[in-house]
């Protein structure tokens, strides 16, 4: 079972793949526009002592818009299929993690690689639930296959552990608990800095300014609409994230004999919560400006990277379960 799970996992990266290919292409055929100019055709002439007269009338040629709407059918559907390609590859996704589960007889959160996996599985699930809603934000697919592809990739490549036991201190209806809301409001987060990025570079796009990423700013949705899908999953997740935070001060009463001790996952989850509590409070103030709002978005899902990699890596403490 758990060599069905690790296939699955690479089956996941490459399809996921193909989907950031797929929308690739998308927006590779997505700028089709007619090239073909009306022709003039004369109609009459007459001569006379002060020169020529002609007479004109503009004909178009024939089938001009034939190669664009031929093109823009093509976008609309390698579009399609990348999104069938991130469906399937959620599914596989899903498998892969169940199955890792049933193999290691616990819920699969136990050491880094699960973690990751879980939280990206959270972050595509969401996609393809707001796609549902809202089908316009297509688009933005191309985005989030490029993280889904990077983080699975890295969990696959990087972080891969065999499966082990849970440490003792894990052994608890609280593992359930807070790892439970703390995958599911990381995996929120990080389809939320998504649109956070995107809503920037339209944003650029908008204000008139020809920055590197021009070409893709010009092919995304509406900066309002990625501005409002950005705070919709903030507010949303920011309530989830808080209660995890509290489940695991709970938690380590309980097994350690404190509630906080500054360790430094607990040091981190702190910065990230005071930083998306100031996104949300900067939301809600119509005089801070959008693009500063949308940083502190991307600034709260880096402090969130942080806290998975870097503390997880770098950094001895009481939450050393990375087993990397």
């Amino acid at each position: 079972m758990s060599a069905f799970s690790d296939q699955m996992v690479s089956i996941t990266t490459m399809v996921y793949l193909l989907a950031m290919i797929g929308h690739a292409v998308e927006y590779a055929l997505g700028n089709a526009r007619a090239v073909a100019a009306p022709a003039r055709e004369l109609v009459g002439a007459a001569v006379g002592a002060g020169g020529v007269a002609v007479a004109e009338r503009d004909t178009p040629v024939a089938d001009s818009a034939g190669p664009t709407q031929r093109t823009a059918r093509r976008a609309e559907l390698a579009g399609r299929i990348a999104i069938a390609l991130t469906a399937l590859g959620a599914v596989l996704h899903l498998v892969g993690l169940v199955t890792r589960g049933i193999a290691a007889e616990r819920m699969p959160w136990g050491n880094m690689y699960e973690f990751v996996l879980t939280v990206s599985f959270i972050g595509v699930a969401a996609w393809l639930v707001v796609l549902w809603k809202v089908p316009s934000l297509r688009r933005l697919g191309l985005f989030l296959t490029l993280v889904m592809v990077l983080l699975v990739a890295t969990a696959e490549l990087v972080l891969y552990t065999p499966i082990v036991p849970l440490v003792p201190a894990l052994n608890s209806y609280w593992f359930v608990v807070h790892v439970s809301t703390i995958v599911f409001a990381s995996g929120l987060f990080l389809l939320g800095a998504v649109p956070a990025v995107a809503y920037l570079m339209r944003a650029g796009y908008e204000q008139g300014k020809r920055s590197f990423p021009y070409t893709l700013a010009k092919r995304l949705p509406a900066a309002a609409s990625m501005e409002r899908l950005t705070f919709v999953l903030h507010a949303f997740a920011f309530p989830i994230f808080t209660f995890a935070v509290i489940a695991g001060a709970v938690w380590a009463e309980a097994a350690w004999g404190r509630p906080w001790g500054w360790d430094p996952k607990e040091t981190w989850s702190f910065i990230s919560w005071v930083i998306y509590a100031g996104y949300l409070h900067a939301r809600a103030t119509p005089s801070v400006k959008r693009n500063l709002v949308a940083w502190l978005a991307i600034l709260g899902f880096a402090t969130m990277m942080m806290n998975l990699f870097g503390v997880n890596i770098f950094f001895t403490g009481l939450h050393s379960y990375a087993d990397v």
